[in-house]
């Protein structure tokens, strides 16, 4: 049954929605058959996302099940501003919905629009079986769930704990996808970003594995001389 909240959150969208930004998302987002592109800009979503936090658990089920992209983007952002706050067990719930619904992740921006900040906070509580999930996640067939795996470790690289990117790293170095190179490459460029030494010694130790386009993000902001060497040699 649709509430009045969600249509209203549905109505806004469409009010937002601008010809020229959906023909720039229609390139930068190469939206599957079957997916609706509205032309919202991702600010604009988040702020309804942000007056919207208080959804029902089903409204939030119903975005997420969309055919229209911008109504699963302001599903996952939902989730986001609700994790900001939430503690405990709360946290738990949150993670559960979500990785219940992880086929409905189904784009770059609803990734990492989401995986930091839904499943991050979760992971930085340490709770015991978080490896059991990251790794399920890594070892799917399913792309944007192992993009989740992998993006979703930035809240840990963001409190100083690199280990579980890392490991991460080396267990997808060997990945088919370009989108999943490049969010590897994304994650030790961050962790390179707090600790340049440890960035280094692990491209040195493990260059030969990791894609090309993995060296060229990850060493995006190492000194010019030190990224060409790695560089030249993948």
């Amino acid at each position: 049954m649709t509430t009045h909240a969600l249509e209203a959150l549905r109505s806004a969208l469409r009010d937002r929605a601008e010809p020229d930004v959906r023909i720039r998302q229609m390139r930068v987002l190469r939206p599957p058959e079957g997916d609706e592109l509205l032309g919202v800009r991702v600010p604009v979503v988040r702020e309804l996302a942000r007056t919207h936090r208080e959804l029902a658990w089903e409204d939030v089920d119903a975005l997420l099940r969309s055919p229209v992209h911008e109504e699963r983007l302001a599903g996952v952002l939902v989730l986001a501003e609700r994790m900001r706050t939430a503690r405990g067990a709360q946290r738990r719930v949150l993670v559960d919905f979500y990785l219940a619904r992880t086929r409905c992740v189904d784009n770059w921006d609803l990734v990492d629009g989401s995986a930091h900040v839904v499943l991050g906070p979760w992971l930085v509580d340490g709770p015991e079986d978080a490896p059991d999930v990251l790794d399920e996640l890594a070892a799917s067939s399913w792309l944007w769930d192992r993009r989740i795996a992998v993006v979703a470790t930035l809240a840990l690289i963001r409190e100083g704990r690199y280990d579980t990117t890392l490991r991460l790293v080396r267990a997808l170095c060997r990945d088919p996808e370009p989108l999943i190179h490049k969010a590897l490459g994304w994650m030790l460029r961050e962790i390179g970003r707090r600790d340049a030494p440890l960035l280094v010694a692990f491209l040195e130790h493990h260059l030969t594995d990791l894609p090309r386009i993995t060296v060229r993000y990850a060493t995006e902001r190492l000194p010019a001389g030190e990224r060409a060497r790695f560089v030249r040699t993948r």
